[in-house]
């Protein structure tokens, strides 16, 4: 008896004429934990929650994330005036990048960046559980997140994010 063989998409089986077609959830992310959430949709962008998952292909589903600006971070509760979900670890966590100028490495602390722009923290943690490669700018951008309950997405007809693929 012959093993079955392990199936691989091409590009070619991708999109509207394929036979993959990519799926829309929404996610209501309001209350969630930043980072057990990132990594649910980090693996959803990916496409590792199908059984066609290929590595070279970008076989995820899109995401869009309502209410992106109500994530928390675990740690204990302190009092914020315009922020509910502030706590410990939002006030010592800081984000950090270099400009490639010398002395250019700049930080900017979790609150900050929250005030500044809410969405920009789910979509960096989500940003750095991807692979690092060219592909992974492909699967960022089927990611869309939204500051509220209302997103701009109801012609592709999203489904809620079952429960199986949601964060414990």
């Amino acid at each position: 008896m012959i093993a079955p063989r392990t199936t691989f998409l091409k590009a070619s089986d991708r999109g509207p004429t394929g036979n993959h077609q990519a799926k829309w959830f929404v996610v209501d992310a309001e209350g969630m934990t930043v980072g057990r959430l990132a990594t649910r949709l980090a693996t959803i962008l990916m496409g590792k929650h199908r059984p066609d998952y290929t590595p070279h292909v970008d076989t995820g589903d899109y995401v869009i994330v309502v209410n992106a600006d109500k994530v928390r971070f675990t740690g204990g509760q302190m009092v914020h005036p315009t922020y509910p979900h502030y706590t410990t670890k939002m006030a010592k966590k800081s984000y950090q990048w270099f400009t490639g100028w010398p002395s250019g490495q700049r930080n900017i602390p979790a609150i900050n960046l929250w005030e500044k722009n809410p969405t920009e923290l789910l979509r960096l943690a989500v940003k750095r559980m991807l692979p690092k490669n060219a592909l992974a700018t492909h699967m960022l951008a089927k990611l869309k997140l939204f500051v509220g309950p209302e997103h701009t997405h109801q012609a592709q007809q999203p489904e809620p994010l079952p429960a199986y693929l949601l964060p414990k």
